[in-house]
């Protein structure tokens, strides 16, 4: 026992030692975006960087994002993200139990580790209700824990075109709809989740992401299930028929009773010891790896987009602060608005009077 809790220390700290170079500079820009993420800017057209999570149904999105930031996530047949799913990762230093929180509808509490899945189950079932469907409206989950990268990502749902269980007919099209809702803005980085034992270019997502990113400059693929599928792969993954510009990373799935460390482990063994799998480049496996390229490509996309968006709220606001200014300038205290309205009514009056009584239509010309 006390040995795989070691193990597990070690591990926490080999992949905190990736984040170290980026907390003091990348995570207060990355505050800073999830700030304006939740005053819902993005509905003002000012596009924030993501990092979208994009699959078709069972490619195992869900096990990457569990690996990425060491928690369980709900699983079962069917559509298990309805909701987009708000991932905020930060590491901290301390061994102190993880910190976090969910977040939707405006309401934010604090929940334990173990009550991750049922608790995003509920908060889904608040959101949609009864329905199979899905839904704009985005659950935000908070993680602050030892070993964790430093990422912000958007978990979208996985693609079906075959509606199941009482889903909508339309379900592909919601599906379709919501997707392109994130990965049409350029800010967006693409992380396309393809299992290893299908045919890349038939992909749904990878013709969804293809849509809006023909040649792939902000498209990163993780392949999943690569234990499961291993022949072919190094030629999948080196000859890149679907033109992917930020590269692949392949993973191994971790067993479900397997731990963080343990499942690290055997990843490791696999792409080292596999006669196949070991012969693919070792900067492109595992989710060390995974989260390092991430961490990368989220830092570049941020220093990149955050003057652009700088300039676009500072035009914005000198745009409200210009029609502010248009307001009479003494409504400044509930006596003088009171003032005010007094006026505008003794105005109404005499306008009143001059079309009823006097008769004076000559001020009031009629609409085109």
């Amino acid at each position: 026992m006390s040995m795989v809790m070691e193990d597990e220390e070690d591990l926490s700290a080999g992949v905190s030692s990736l984040t170290i170079s980026y907390q003091q500079k990348i995570r207060p820009l990355l505050d800073a975006v999830d700030k304006l993420r939740n005053l819902d800017i993005m509905k003002e057209g000012i596009q924030l960087p993501s990092i979208v999570v994009v699959g078709d149904q069972s490619s195992g999105k869900s096990s990457v994002l569990e690996s990425l930031a060491g928690i369980k996530l709900p699983r079962g047949m069917g559509i298990c993200t309805r909701v987009p799913l708000i991932m905020r990762l930060q590491s901290c230093s301390d061994k102190s139990e993880a910190q976090i929180s969910i977040e939707f509808n405006a309401k934010k509490e604090t929940i334990k580790e173990w009550d991750i899945s049922s608790e995003i189950d509920a908060a889904t079932q608040k959101i949609i209700g009864d329905g199979k469907g899905i839904s704009y409206i985005p659950i935000t989950l908070h993680i602050t824990k030892v070993g964790a990268p430093d990422l912000t990502m958007v978990d979208l749902s996985g693609i079906t075109r075959v509606p199941i269980a009482g889903q909508p007919e339309d379900i592909y099209e919601q599906i379709t709809d919501i997707i392109m809702h994130y990965v049409i803005p350029k800010e967006s980085i693409v992380l396309n989740v393809l299992a290893a034992n299908v045919d890349f270019p038939t992909c749904e997502s990878i013709r969804m992401s293809q849509k809006v990113d023909p040649k792939g400059e902000w498209t990163l693929v993780v392949v999943t299930k690569s234990n499961k599928a291993p022949e072919g792969l190094l030629e999948k993954v080196t000859v890149d028929a679907v033109n992917i510009g930020l590269g692949y990373v392949c993973i191994r799935n971790g067993i479900d009773d397997e731990s963080k460390a343990e499942a690290r482990r055997k990843e490791q063994q696999l792409f080292s010891s596999h006669p196949l799998l070991g012969k693919i480049d070792k900067e492109m496996v595992g989710i060390p790896v995974l989260a390092q390229k991430l961490m990368r490509i989220q830092a570049t996309t941020i220093n990149t987009t955050l003057p652009q968006i700088y300039n676009k709220i500072d035009d914005m606001l000198g745009k409200c602060q210009s029609e502010l200014s248009c307001f009479p300038r003494h409504l400044c205290n509930p006596r003088e608005a009171d003032v005010g309205f007094v006026k505008l009514l003794n105005k109404i009056k005499e306008s009143l009077k001059k079309i009823i009584i006097l008769g004076e239509f000559q001020q009031f010309p009629e609409d085109p």
